[in-house]
């Protein structure tokens, strides 16, 4: 029976209810597809899963998502034949890409987060050294939206002008201890990007604690009040926590570690390639035209 998960993207019906998600054809779409031996003047039998001659045409294979894009031979080839194996860097395939665009997303969204604590941080810290000064204009901006005058009471403030009166009445030890919070989260987000980004499994450990950590204050403002921002923040770090647990196998779920890198091997390489590619003399599927 053919293991229909590693199988070429596109060949494979998906579920009706829950289709597959092809990383390949996505990445494709987005950089176009890794093609080799266009440039060469006759193909050899061993090329034959990298490039087919079939009837005056060239059928190209995508190393990256397994589409066969028919191309007229070169006029002017550059070279004898096309590249031997070791001169061919193959492209990330399956869950090695998968985890490369996924993890990358999420690194993406913790810089976010480095950058706007950072900032958070360095506004609290000028804010308690100067907090005579910012307590004040705090409050003739208030006074000057409301149209009143003296100190104003944010008994019955939201949003903005509650934080903004809340913030501006702390002492100045509470300031500079609400800035190094600030501070070192932006520190832990920092380095979680720079981990994610890179793909180290450490990173995601530390990813996957400091979401779940962070999940019960979420939980707790959202029992306060309900906002649009807070569901769909809440929402992204269930999806990355439950992504890192359970695709990731963190934890030594569903074989851990050594199950993820197998998986992870299976889809790259030569073998990969040799596995999904169709038999000599078999048609192959065209590329869809650009545009289409």
């Amino acid at each position: 029976m053919t293991d229909d998960s590693h199988r070429p993207p596109g060949t494979v019906r998906p579920s009706r209810f829950v289709p597959h998600l092809h990383w390949e054809l996505l990445a494709c779409g987005v950089s176009g597809h890794r093609l080799v031996g266009m440039d060469a003047k006759r193909l050899r039998g061993e090329d034959a899963i990298l490039v087919r001659e079939l009837d005056g045409l060239r059928w190209y294979r995508c190393l990256r998502c397994d589409s066969w894009v028919p191309l007229p031979p070169p006029e002017s080839p550059a070279r004898e034949v096309p590249p031997d194996r070791d001169e061919i860097e193959l492209p990330l395939r399956g869950r090695a890409l998968r985890d490369k665009i996924v993890l990358r997303a999420i690194a993406i969204d913790r810089a976010i987060h480095f950058v706007f604590f950072g900032v958070l941080s360095a506004a609290l810290f000028l804010f308690a050294s100067h907090e005579v000064r910012v307590r004040d204009l705090v409050y003739r901006i208030v006074n000057g939206i409301e149209g009143t005058s003296g100190n104003p009471s944010h008994r019955h403030q939201t949003g903005l002008l509650h934080s903004l009166l809340h913030v501006a009445e702390l002492k100045s030890s509470t300031l500079y201890a609400v800035a190094a919070a600030a501070a070192a989260y932006g520190v832990l987000e920092g380095v979680e990007a720079v981990g994610l980004w890179l793909q180290r499994r450490w990173a995601e450990y530390l990813t996957f604690v400091a979401t779940c950590v962070f999940l019960p204050y979420e939980i707790y403002e959202l029992s306060r009040s309900v906002t649009p921002l807070k569901i769909v923040a809440f929402a992204i770090n269930i999806a990355i926590a439950a992504y890192l647990l359970w695709a990731k196998r963190l934890f030594g779920v569903r074989g851990g570690a050594e199950a993820d890198e197998r998986e992870r091997r299976r889809d790259l390489g030569w073998d990969a390639l040799e596995r999904t590619a169709p038999r000599a003399g078999a048609p192959t599927a065209a590329a869809p035209p650009a545009g289409a």
